[in-house]
């Protein structure tokens, strides 16, 4: 008898516990509600934003043993909202006859980004060129290849932009590499703009694929979210979801796969960067799809059927509200709401920090430049008190790497 019949045959709800207690934790705690599903948080601290609604919060530190399989043992399947628990505690789950969703040896495509390179050159899916380097004359041998500038990239920690570097020469290259951090150095890519898949995969087999999204970035940072991406074909569109939930069989993830693309000059598309997990391309589901990744997510790691990724409407945008000067969201909310009632806000209950991630804004509809406009107001609104939108950023040759 497996995990999933046990825990059907006890007539039971099942208990699933998220290691991280952040804003994907917060918005997984929703979706566990409709499914009868118990949820578990192992939080840092009492005020992090999940923690602000779960009821059954556990406070602990994620990278101790003790911590990790106190919150463990009253839990059917342990998951996560961010990739930064440690190989050796991952293993002790496991070791401890816990069930853990996506596996440590899963996870450590996404904690080690030349584990990465090295695995998905060996599938034979197009990345960009690579090498680890531990010298400035091995960034240069590199360059003598690919020409500067040349992408440092920290092997291990880095997100939303960090730990990534555009080394226009090897002084700067020089620069990088005093500082003793474990890299890898990539060819830059001038690509046009930047894609997402996310895809779902349960311990059955049983897999799920979400339309082909545009993520906009600004300073390494995702600002907004087009879904479906405008002027990908429908035979271009088939192709990357297939790569999504191939690349989710041969990583063995359970759970969500989120796929970070460069799509280049002349079309081709190229894997940047890979997450294990919700994901913030994939915020628009919540009110955009039939299924909200979240909500995929509990069912993957539950092994129940996943749900119908189709979209409810032709477009949806999501904009993420990045902190500004004033820590007042709230005392925006009235004004964002009454200008357009068919927006729909997400706050994170985080406190506000210049260019952080404190909430998003969703609107459906069918006109793109139309349904952009309302998304980008709201969000600048909240995040500035201005409802014109800042300039739209660029999303060819830069973005981030």
């Amino acid at each position: 008898m497996n995990h999933q019949q046990t825990l059907e045959s006890s007539g039971r709800q099942p208990v699933v516990g998220m290691v991280g207690a952040g804003q994907l934790a917060r918005m997984t705690a929703a979706a566990a509600i409709g499914l009868g599903i118990r949820f578990r948080v192992l939080a840092g601290a009492p005020g992090e934003s999940a923690a602000q609604v779960a009821a059954d919060t556990v406070v602990g530190d994620y990278r101790s043993d003790g911590d990790l399989l106190a919150f463990a043992a009253g839990c059917d399947v342990i998951t996560f909202d961010h990739e930064h628990v440690p190989q050796p505690q991952l293993r002790a789950l496991e070791q401890a006859g816990r069930v853990v969703w996506p596996s440590a040896a899963a996870l450590g495509f996404t904690q080690d980004k030349l584990a990465m390179r090295e695995r998905l050159t060996e599938l034979g899916v197009p990345c960009p060129r690579f090498e680890p380097v531990t010298s400035l004359a091995d960034v240069a041998a590199f360059a003598e290849h690919t020409g500067w500038p040349v992408v440092l990239k920290a092997v291990s920690g880095g997100y939303d932009g960090r730990g990534v570097w555009v080394c226009g020469d090897s002084a700067a290259a020089a620069e990088v590499l005093s500082h003793r951090l474990p890299v890898l150095a990539e060819e830059y890519v001038p690509f046009e703009r930047e894609l997402a898949i996310l895809v779902a995969r349960s311990p059955s087999g049983h897999g799920a694929a979400y339309p082909v999204v545009e993520s906009v970035q600004r300073d390494g940072i995702c600002v907004q979210v087009l879904a479906p991406a405008p002027g990908v074909s429908a035979e271009a569109a088939v192709q990357a979801q297939r790569l999504g939930l191939e690349l989710a069989r041969d990583l063995d993830v359970i759970g969500l796969l989120a796929v970070e693309l460069f799509e280049t000059r002349n079309g081709e598309l190229l894997v940047n960067e890979l997450a294990m997990r919700p994901h913030n391309t994939g915020h628009w589901t919540i009110e955009g799809a039939r299924t909200s990744q979240f909500e995929q997510h509990l069912r993957a790691v539950l092994n129940l059927p996943l749900g119908s990724p189709a979209m409810v409407a032709p477009v949806a945008v999501m904009a993420n509200v990045l902190g500004g000067t004033d820590p007042d969201l709230y005392g925006k909310l009235n004004h964002v709401l009454a200008a357009d009632t068919g927006l729909k806000v997400q706050l994170y209950g985080k406190p506000v920090r210049p260019g952080r991630k404190v909430g998003h804004v969703t609107a459906l509809g069918s006109d793109l430049p139309t349904v952009r406009d309302r998304a980008v107001r709201a969000a600048n609104y909240l995040a500035t008190g201005s409802e014109e939108p800042a300039a739209q950023p660029a999303t060819a040759l830069g973005g981030r790497q």
